[in-house]
C-alpha cells in the first residue's frame, strides 16, 4: 500500500458529494448486519449531499482528511457537547474514513484536527458516541478514550445501543498546526 499525504481542513460547500458518498459507504460497511440491507441501500447521495450542505452552515466545524493522490477520504463534525450532562464541552458528532482507506491513519489524523479545533474554541474536553458494536470502539480507546457512559438511540428507526467515550482533558502540547482553511 501506497503512503498517504494526509492533510486536515476545513470542509468547503464544494466538498458536500464527496462527504456524503464517504458517509454512505462507511455506513453500509460498518453497519451491513446491524441495519436492514433496506435501509442502508435507501441512503441517497443527493440527500446527504443536502445535509451535509446544511451541516456546514451550523455553528460547529465539519473536518475533510484528504489525501493528495485520491481527494477527499475521510470527515469529522463536531462542536458543542448536545448533553451537558455527561460534563463534556465539546463532542465529536461523526467521524467517517473511507472504507478502503482505513487502517492507514486517516482517523487519527482526524481525532487530532479535531482535538485542535476543540483548544482553538477553548474547549477542553471531549465525547463521541459510538454504536456498541462498531469496531471504531476500539479505536477510540486506543486514542485514549474512556468508555464513561452508554445509551440507546433510534437509528433509521431501529433501536441501537451506543457507547460514549470521553476525554476530560484534551492533550494541550500544540503541535504544528495541522489544520488548513
Amino acid at each position: 500500500m501506497d503512503d498517504l499525504a494526509l492533510s486536515i481542513r476545513y470542509a468547503r460547500p464544494s466538498d458536500a458529494a464527496d462527504l456524503a458518498r464517504i458517509y454512505i459507504e462507511s455506513w453500509q460497511d460498518t453497519y451491513a448486519g446491524l441495519i436492514p440491507h433496506s435501509q442502508l441501500g435507501a441512503m441517497s447521495l443527493k440527500g446527504h449531499t443536502a445535509r451535509w450542505q446544511s451541516t456546514m452552515r451550523g455553528p460547529g466545524a465539519v473536518l475533510v482528511a484528504e489525501d493528495a493522490d485520491h481527494g477527499p477520504i475521510g470527515l469529522a463534525s463536531l462542536g458543542a457537547a448536545r448533553d451537558s450532562t455527561l460534563g463534556y464541552e465539546g463532542e465529536i458528532y461523526t467521524l467517517y474514513v473511507d472504507p478502503a482507506f482505513l487502517g492507514r491513519g486517516t482517523g487519527r489524523a482526524l481525532m487530532a484536527g479535531a482535538f485542535e479545533t476543540f483548544r482553538d474554541r477553548k474547549l477542553r474536553s471531549c465525547i463521541v458516541w459510538a454504536h456498541a458494536q462498531n469496531n471504531a470502539c476500539f479505536f477510540y480507546e486506543r486514542m485514549g478514550g474512556k468508555r464513561v457512559a452508554t445509551r440507546t438511540v433510534a437509528v433509521m428507526g431501529i433501536p441501537a445501543p451506543e457507547t460514549g467515550f470521553g476525554w476530560k482533558q484534551l492533550a494541550t502540547r500544540r503541535q504544528t498546526r495541522s489544520i488548513q482553511s
